[in-house]
C-alpha cells in the first residue's frame, strides 16, 4: 500500500460521509441529536462493529 491508495481511500471517505449531509441535512442533525442519548458501550460495540467490517472489506478487496 502506498501514499497515493491511502490518500484515495481517505478521499473516497470523505465522499461517502458528505453524502447524507447533502441529500438530507435535517435527518443528520436528527442522528447526531439522539447520538447524544447513546450510552458510551452501545457506542464502542458500534465502532468496533464498524471496524471489523471493514477491515473485512479490505482483505476480500486485496
Amino acid at each position: 500500500m502506498n501514499s497515493s491508495d491511502l490518500a484515495a481511500a481517505f478521499g473516497l471517505f470523505l465522499v461517502f460521509e458528505g453524502i447524507a449531509p447533502f441529500v438530507n441535512p435535517q435527518g443528520v442533525k436528527r442522528a447526531l441529536a439522539r447520538l447524544i442519548e447513546v450510552r458510551d458501550r452501545e457506542l464502542r460495540i458500534a465502532g468496533l462493529g464498524s471496524m471489523l467490517v471493514g477491515v473485512i472489506i479490505l482483505f476480500v478487496v486485496r
